[in-house]
């Protein structure tokens, strides 16, 4: 049985030429999911637990057309929200939640979205994950939503080990220049979706791949 070697963290200047790659390769990173403004981004985030943006994507189309504020949600109602949204994973429980989140930004914040993240997280359905996601990107605070793809990431080139996910959020925004930090959380989701697979990563063409520190790096195939 061969044991996998483990990854050494990465330096500092290490960290800033991985990230000065990804930068290069994409100036200006944005999420992939779709979205007209921070209650439409804060529901795509929420339904896209356990589901790809690609399949939130389809699935709001619809849903944003008839439904693009909290108060013409809370009037879709449950059922209207899970016909639009039967097509990804959990859509019971998210279309539970999202008319309940909708329901609270009208009663609590006068059906605005919060830039708060307790606030965010005191919605149903919003964790921290998606706290941050929408303080990222609908209101450009520089935080670090740790998904699979950054959590791997995270471990496999030693930009910030850790065992769980807040670990690795926490080593992130310690390690990552500050500068940088906002639109690390793109380039990284997107460099874990496309290069950095779960299953193999086609280390062949990571332009970044010298400053990588995984010690298994894949060859062509």
């Amino acid at each position: 049985m061969v044991t996998a070697r483990k990854t050494k963290p990465m330096t500092r200047d290490q960290i800033r030429g991985f990230l000065t790659v990804l930068r290069a390769e994409n100036p200006a990173p944005e999420t992939e999911l779709r979205f007209h403004d921070p209650f439409t981004l804060l529901v795509a985030v929420a339904l896209s637990a356990q589901a790809t943006d690609v399949s939130v994507n389809k699935a709001t189309v619809g849903l944003f057309a008839d439904a693009p504020d909290p108060a013409s949600m809370v009037a879709l109602g449950v059922d209207g929200v899970a016909a639009h949204i039967r097509t990804i994973g959990l859509w019971q429980g998210k279309a539970r939640n999202v008319v309940a989140l909708s329901q609270q930004l009208l009663d609590l914040h006068g059906g605005q979205v919060p830039h708060d993240r307790a606030a965010l997280e005191a919605l149903p359905g919003v964790g921290r994950k998606t706290a941050n996601v929408v303080l990222n990107v609908a209101f450009g605070e520089a935080t670090m939503a740790v998904d699979t793809h950054i959590f791997r990431l995270g471990n496999r080139t030693g930009i910030a080990p850790g065992a769980n996910e807040r670990q690795v959020e926490d080593g992130l925004v310690k390690r990552i220049p500050p500068e940088m930090l906002r639109d690390a959380h793109n380039w990284l989701i997107l460099h874990g979706r496309y290069v950095c697979k779960a299953r193999r990563p086609e280390c062949w063409r990571c332009l970044a791949a010298e400053f990588c520190r995984y010690p298994d790096k894949e060859a062509a195939p």
